[in-house]
């Protein structure tokens, strides 16, 4: 069970807490950023393809489409 602090004692403790983290800096937050970009776009590319794929082969095995 944890022991009841008051408010102002709990503020205390979240700024001492985060004195203590470690940020990441600006360019290791922007190269980071450009990756997310750079996979989500890949991943996009791809479930595109496969989708287009297997549109197409529906469509041959179930004669649709003419």
């Amino acid at each position: 069970m944890m022991a009841k602090v008051s408010p102002a004692q709990f503020v205390r403790q979240v700024r001492q807490e985060v004195s203590r983290v470690t940020w990441a800096t600006r360019k290791d937050t922007a190269t980071a950023t450009l990756m997310v970009f750079i996979m989500v776009f890949a991943a996009s590319i791809f479930f595109f393809l496969v989708d287009l794929g297997l549109s197409w082969g529906v469509q041959k095995v179930l004669g649709l489409g003419g």
